[in-house]
């Protein structure tokens, strides 16, 4: 059987290290060291610009030169993304392809690989225009849940699609399968009669999310009836791809959701007012940001700015239960506050005196968001 898996590697910026250190130790250090020692297997992997500056300052050298040498053996395929994870569709398009352009330079710096032919959006969140954005850019593919070809269920996941928008190629996820403990479920179907399956998660289930106490990863690759291709490999070996229309969406988007005209409820829900102010706050952070631009802290603010508009902002905001998804209930007064802190600080950190008006209004809304966050967590949440 042939497995196509796609893993995401990422961690915000703003995370604890002992967060991040759990996942490079329980997870990623796993994942690269099952691949060297089964050379014949091949995935296609995202690694956050951000997570590669935090593993490269935490001194976990080791770790980036194995990504180095699976990348040059071919076992890994690396794709494009945005560096600090933000969704693309939310974002105005010239921070995007900032993110986009700083992802690919990180790449370089730590990985030594050219950018990918693929690109993967932050939640897959996907809108005709961020792919018509990333199709500007030189990419050629994207990996989207099978949601976003509007028939969740009925789309042939070993079929390579072609976005009648942006004619960019389309590979699609299975979303079951990429819901279960992978590895468990790739070795159940190796022993039916399944040409293909193909899967996409974050890269922290395996071991950090998930206890593989029997190590049936492992085990996994080194099944001889199991066949591995990168995304691009199959790409190129597949038949002329069909076009499809792909609708606003993201890997978490319900069918519900989608019908509501609400494609990133999870990180922006109208009925959310913590949600709705923490885009408030985003909006004055890029607006002011990006009108200081000759500011002498202009770097510093546009750091703060990138941190705070990552997605994980957003979704601890959400306080949906994903515990049974290998995850946990959504909410985080912490979280929540390390990115509204950040997106502050992108505001605070310009010298110009003319940007005081805007310090003022987002000081303002940052602690109308902490009442907020504080008010709910104590009525809600504290008991969960």
């Amino acid at each position: 059987m042939l497995w196509l898996n796609f893993l995401h590697f990422y961690q915000p910026a703003t995370a604890e290290k002992e967060t991040m250190v759990a996942a490079i130790i329980s997870s990623y250090t796993r994942i690269t060291k099952a691949l060297l020692k089964n050379p014949r297997i091949k995935f296609t992997v995202n690694v956050s610009g951000c997570l590669l500056e935090k593993i490269n300052e935490f001194g976990y050298q080791a770790l980036l030169d194995s990504l180095r040498k699976l990348a040059q053996r071919g076992q890994l395929e690396l794709v494009g993304t945005a560096a600090y994870h933000p969704l693309l569709p939310l974002i105005p398009p010239t921070e995007a392809a900032k993110q986009i352009k700083l992802q690919e330079e990180l790449l370089g710096k730590f990985i030594g690989e050219p950018r990918g032919r693929g690109f993967f959006l932050p939640e897959m969140a996907y809108s005709p225009a961020a792919a018509q954005l990333i199709k500007t850019l030189g990419y050629e593919w994207l990996i989207l849940d099978e949601i976003s070809g509007g028939k969740a269920g009925a789309l042939d996941c070993g079929q390579v699609y072609v976005d009648a928008q942006s004619g960019l190629k389309i590979i699609f996820r299975e979303r079951l399968l990429s819901q279960s403990y992978v590895p468990n479920t790739v070795a159940k179907l190796i022993a039916t009669e399944r040409a293909a399956a193909v899967t996409a998660t974050d890269a922290e289930l395996y071991g950090l999310r998930y206890t593989d106490l029997s190590g049936n990863f492992e085990k996994l690759l080194r099944d001889d009836r199991l066949q591995t291709l990168t995304i691009s490999e199959f790409m190129g070996q597949s038949p002329p791809a069909k076009k499809i229309k792909i609708i606003p969406s993201s890997w978490e988007s319900t069918v519900p959701e989608l019908r509501a005209g609400k494609p990133y409820a999870l990180w922006y829900d109208d009925n959310n007012l913590l949600q709705k102010k923490l885009w408030r706050l985003s909006r004055l952070a890029w607006e002011t940001v990006g009108r200081f631009d000759a500011d002498y802290q202009h770097l510093w603010a546009e750091r703060h700015l990138r941190q705070g508009l990552a997605s994980c902002t957003f979704w601890w905001a959400s306080g949906r239960d994903f515990k049974n998804l290998f995850g946990s209930l959504s909410w985080s007064p912490d979280e929540i506050e390390r990115g509204v802190n950040e997106l502050t600080k992108a505001v605070r950190s310009l010298d110009d005196s003319a940007s005081r008006p805007a310090k003022i209004k987002a000081e303002k809304i940052c602690l109308e968001i902490k009442k907020i966050i504080w008010n709910k967590h104590w009525k809600y949440y504290w008991k969960k």
